[in-house]
């Protein structure tokens, strides 16, 4: 399946809205606080000489981060407006990037092909995405990885609708960049804790690891706290 049209403009508009600027975008936190917690955790499981795929690369933060750690780093997203943002930002060219719609299961095999087996980074990509597209989602992340390849996903837990409704209460509502997700039309958080690692287990896809993490944002509360996100994390592979 393909995502719907709604959902691919609500991306790109966000992306179209959204300046260059670093942590202009509230998931878009430095890559030490977020691929430099995670690779750790997976680098017991990857062979580092495989490439790595960012799936969801929005700005590629993370994806430049990875890069020092893999022979190829692709970042990959939905959002045309995503990858320019990211093109413009690898000012040294440490990372390529395309558009790709993870629920394309022919551009998935394409690109499968392309690189061969890899290890995926998927952060916070399956809890906001629309419903029918989650397994879609996952079934990307078992191809791209192939027989040799793992990969690191996390995503929301079902608690961080209760942090983002506690920061959106404030005196002069939701935070600016908080609001910018609300006004676009994007629902965080919106996947049940267990349907996550479900439909990997549906797929035949074991988890080798899990736990959980605090996912960091750029945002702030009214009274100066950063929002902090709770999220399960889990490796995958064959």
């Amino acid at each position: 399946m393909d995502v719907s049209e709604r959902y691919r403009e609500a991306w790109e508009s966000y992306w179209r809205d959204t300046s260059d600027a670093p942590g202009a975008a509230i998931f878009d936190c430095a890559a030490e606080l977020a691929a430099g917690h995670h690779l750790p955790l997976l680098a017991p499981f990857a062979d580092a000489a495989l490439p790595v795929v960012d799936l969801g690369c929005g700005t590629g933060t993370q994806t430049r981060y990875l890069a020092r750690h893999f022979p190829l780093a692709v970042g990959v997203d939905l959002a045309e407006a995503a990858v320019a943002h990211a093109r413009r930002a690898d000012t040294e060219g440490t990372a390529r990037f395309e558009q790709l719609d993870a629920t394309d299961q022919d551009a998935v095999r394409r690109l499968h092909q392309r690189l061969g087996d890899v290890n995926v980074y998927l952060r916070a990509v399956i809890h906001q995405s629309e419903p029918d597209a989650r397994p879609a989602i996952a079934a990307a992340v078992a191809t791209l990885i192939g027989d040799r390849g793992r990969a690191f996903v996390v995503e929301l837990l079902a608690g961080a609708k209760d942090v983002l409704a506690h920061a959106a209460q404030g005196a002069d509502g939701p935070p600016p960049k908080l609001a910018s997700i609300f006004a676009h039309g994007l629902t965080p958080a919106a996947a049940e804790d267990a349907a996550v690692p479900g439909f990997f287990r549906d797929l035949g896809l074991p988890v080798l690891d899990r736990g959980e993490i605090d996912l960091v944002m750029t945002e702030h509360r009214a009274d100066g706290v950063r929002i902090d996100l709770p999220a399960q994390w889990m490796v995958l592979g064959r």
